[in-house]
């Protein structure tokens, strides 16, 4: 899929006429690039509506840039053609994602939740999944015994996930286990703090992909993700949980996360969305909880772009509260 350059005049027009065919349609283009250098502000404060069926990226040399006409903000022509093959191998996720970020801003946590929820749901039912599960076979998921371990020190509960063999990779059973904890936190006031950290080399490698699309249904899997979503349970009592982060934490990893209240990492943590690569969108939560810390146009760039970012990165976005010298591991070979 080749990326198409349009002035800021021409996007306020084919915004101004989404629901009209595209002219890019017939050249298979649904990127288009606006350099953001060359136009005046005044120009910029076009709205993009969900309907826009094309992701809209700025090229541009500061990189907090954030108009509201673009879905990203990038600032070199390479990472403009890394985008425009993501896009091109899979525009139905692509579309879907800038989509939902252009309308998560208006919506509580809730219906945030709810709303990304949907939109998974239906992109595991579509062909950008299901030819990546064809391409990747799924193997059957060991059981771990004790997927979260859990310790109370005084008024401190201790939450630490507990697969370190499979990188903390979340499934079903951590996710339960988790749930219940955060039950008891919401329940019992005398639970003053949290702390949520990983043994092993990762914090959260993110779900654990042999799990995904195994549900027979997946609208049944959407009314799960509702009932026991571990998104709402953190954000209930985000005031008093802390999530130490180290090695990878990427997907859920980093989602879930996003909604503590403090959220601290190790100096080698490695954070990226990788969901769009297999056809779908960040569905642990993290088009609710990374938007609130760092913008729809940061989140978008990160699950459009795939990169990983490091800690300093992370920090200097407010991703992470804090970069801590020590590793929680107790190993000292952390690094960026």
């Amino acid at each position: 899929m080749r990326a198409v350059e349009v002035g800021a005049d021409e996007l306020r027009r084919l915004v101004a006429d989404a629901a009209t065919t595209p002219p890019w349609d017939a050249d298979g283009a649904g990127l288009l690039v606006v350099d953001l250098d060359a136009a005046e502000p005044t120009d910029l404060d076009v709205v993009l509506p969900p309907s826009l069926p094309a992701v809209v990226v700025g090229r541009s040399s500061d990189p907090a840039a954030a108009p509201a006409c673009c879905d990203a903000v990038l600032d070199d022509a390479g990472a403009v053609e890394q985008v425009a093959a993501v896009v091109g191998r899979h525009p139905v996720a692509a579309l879907t994602l800038v989509g939902l970020l252009r309308v998560s801003d208006g919506l509580t946590v809730d219906a945030g939740l709810l709303a990304e929820s949907a939109c998974y749901g239906a992109l595991q039912a579509g062909g950008e999944f299901r030819r990546w599960r064809a391409a990747r076979p799924a193997e059957p998921v060991p059981a771990t015994a004790d997927p979260v371990l859990v310790r109370r020190d005084g008024d401190v509960l201790r939450l630490t996930l507990h697969r370190p063999d499979r990188r903390n990779a979340l499934d079903a059973g951590m996710r339960d286990a988790l749930a219940e904890q955060l039950a008891l936190v919401a329940l019992d006031p005398s639970i003053r703090r949290v702390v949520l950290d990983g043994a092993g080399p990762s914090f959260c490698s993110g779900g654990d992909l042999d799990e995904f699309g195994t549900a027979p249904d997946p609208a049944v899997a959407h009314l799960v993700r509702q009932e026991r979503s571990l998104g709402r349970a953190l954000h209930a009592v985000r005031d008093r949980v802390e999530v130490r982060l180290h090695g990878a934490c990427v997907g859920s990893g980093i989602e879930l996360a996003a909604f503590a209240g403090t959220v601290r990492a190790a100096p080698d943590v490695a954070i990226g969305l990788p969901e769009l690569s297999m056809g779908l969108i960040p569905g642990a939560g993290g088009t609710v909880s990374i938007t609130r810390r760092v913008g729809r146009h940061r989140t978008c760039r990160l699950a459009l772009t795939g990169e990983r970012i490091g800690a300093a990165t992370a920090q200097g976005w407010g991703l992470v509260d804090e970069v801590t010298g020590a590793d929680p591991q107790g190993r000292d070979d952390r690094r960026e």
